[in-house]
């Protein structure tokens, strides 16, 4: 730690330069640069032809992504450092209260870059969120997720399709093992015998979560978590102004249970009208009825993985995961998605603790109620060095 009596900004540029430290104080307030840099090289193998370079699925497997692109041949190889990610966090004391910031930022998903010169992409914001004893307020993961159990596999997510994501802004209050927090809504609908998704940006409730964080002697942690959340769409398609809402709920339980030096991490999800929290959106919240009003969707979901250290340098993580929706295909047609599937299995190496080398195998299969599906085949190698 060392003693610096400079600005704040200063300090923070002086901190991304260090060699020797990550981290510093400035009165009463510590001050912590972080994150890591992350080398891919991904071969993959797309049944129906793969998508146009820089196409999101390119980057890592998004669920309804991999149905593939006709006349496109099926084998393709990308070389990215996109997940490359830093991080600065403050902490201060305040007299006995705790006042704390953190922003983190990567970049991924933007396809605004190209491969034919620079490979340049655009940073993102992840994590902006300023705590204060046990109020957090910005954005971070929704408290409906349990980050700490997804599996360490090489691609960006890992059991995307099996777990609660997103990040978004909230408003949380942590007392103890329990969290409750309002968060940023949106909804998803499909439109009335199918079509492209509608995005609604009519919600005034926002979503509202609850979660329990439970840990034990063994060393085992769980969470179980609830969210209530009003669906909400007010738009005019063609002719006819819509306005509507409805009720959507879910409960989602999520682990890690040691097991020797191994451990098993999984998540189950079941919901009606989960939407966009299930499977980076895979399946919709809602569909409309020949009314206009909004009917729920109802979705199930879940992964397992078992990780087995085969020394301290050597480790292996086997993953599956799924989920599924109960569509009504009379009110959203049959060419909605309905199951997603994919497994995975690795082996990763870190001949010291900043410093891992893997590779993964990954395959995943989407369908649609009306029999056409998608699937990829993927081999992942990744370096990685934690700052």
């Amino acid at each position: 730690m060392k003693q610096a009596k400079l600005s704040l900004l200063y300090s923070a540029t002086l901190l991304a330069f260090m060699g020797s430290a990550n981290a510093a104080s400035l009165k009463n307030t510590d001050v912590e640069f972080g994150g890591y840099i992350k080398a891919d090289v991904m071969l993959s193998d797309y049944g129906n032809g793969a998508p146009d370079s820089g196409d999101l699925s390119r980057q890592f497997y998004v669920p309804g992504t991999i149905y593939g692109k006709e006349g496109n041949g099926n084998q393709v190889v990308d070389f990215q450092a996109r997940e490359t990610r830093f991080n600065f966090k403050a902490a201060t004391d305040l007299d006995g209260h705790s006042l704390s910031g953190f922003i983190e930022l990567d970049f991924m998903t933007h396809t605004d870059g190209n491969e034919r010169v620079s490979n340049s992409y655009s940073p993102r914001i992840r994590h902006a969120y300023v705590s204060y004893d046990n109020w957090t307020v910005g954005q971070t993961w929704t408290t409906f997720q349990n980050p700490a159990a997804l599996p360490e596999n090489l691609d960006f997510v890992g059991a995307a399709d099996g777990t609660p994501f997103a990040r978004q802004s909230l408003l949380r209050y942590t007392h103890g093992n329990f969290q409750f927090a309002i968060e940023n809504p949106e909804t998803t609908v499909t439109p009335n015998q199918g079509g492209a998704r509608i995005t609604s940006g009519n919600g005034v409730v926002p979503d509202v979560v609850a979660r329990y964080n439970l840990k034990t002697d063994g060393g085992a942690s769980f969470s179980f978590a609830g969210i209530a959340r009003q669906l909400n769409l007010e738009t005019k398609i063609g002719a006819t102004q819509i306005d509507s809402s409805s009720f959507g709920y879910g409960a989602s339980v999520a682990g890690i249970i040691p097991i020797g030096k191994d451990d098993l991490r999984f998540t189950a999800t079941y919901g009606d009208g989960l939407g966009r929290y299930m499977a980076l959106n895979y399946i919709n919240a809602g569909v409309l009825d020949a009314n206009g009003d909004i009917e729920s969707i109802r979705t199930f979901g879940g992964f397992v993985s078992y990780r087995h250290w085969w020394n301290e340098q050597w480790r292996t993580s086997v993953t599956l995961s799924g989920m599924q929706a109960d569509n009504d295909v009379a009110l959203t047609g049959t060419g909605v998605n309905k199951d997603a599937y994919s497994g995975y299995i690795n082996l990763l190496y870190s001949p010291s603790k900043p410093l891992t080398f893997g590779v993964e195998y990954m395959y995943a299969q989407n369908s649609k109620e009306n029999g056409d599906d998608g699937d990829l085949s993927r081999i992942i190698f990744s370096a990685k060095y934690v700052l």
